[in-house]
């Protein structure tokens, strides 16, 4: 099961992406992981609206749901020039942003592809690890711990 949408670039158009996220969780019988790939995929589309558009609303981002080995998958894709993604999504980093760091948190794999302008985060539904998790919840609060000093 696979669905796509195309959002003029424009941060208001982000309560439609969670609305779709929405909806395809629960299609796809996997309501109790809404809140984890609706965070990724707000933040994968707010950083291609801003950062990989301008916010230019000449522009579009694509924005693509679907099930894959197991669990779900975003992926999206702006109209920008892209951008070197190897330079992003570290605790180092995070002078530069937290938004690629908080999607690489949440999703079991994440990857770029078109030069930066394609992210495609997989989350696995069969049942997460309680290891990993508590260690997704241990670098968000350090994240946060960071963020709120």
């Amino acid at each position: 099961m696979n669905e796509s949408f195309v959002i003029q670039s424009d941060i208001a158009n982000l309560p439609y992406v969670e609305e779709r996220v929405f909806h395809f969780c629960h299609e796809c019988h996997v309501g109790n992981y809404y809140s984890t790939v609706s965070v990724a995929a707000l933040q994968a589309a707010a950083n291609a609206i801003v950062h990989g558009n301008g916010s230019d609303a000449s522009k579009t981002v694509t924005v693509t749901l679907g099930t894959c080995r197991g669990g779900v998958f975003v992926e999206v894709e702006d109209q920008g020039a892209g951008f070197r993604f190897d330079d992003f999504g570290t605790l180092e980093s995070l002078e530069k942003g937290s938004g690629i760091f908080v999607m690489k948190s949440l999703a079991d794999r994440m990857c770029y592809s078109d030069g930066g302008r394609v992210v495609r985060m997989e989350f696995d539904i069969a049942g997460i690890d309680p290891a990993d998790a508590l260690e997704r919840a241990a670098v968000l609060q350090s994240h946060f711990a960071l963020v709120a000093a």
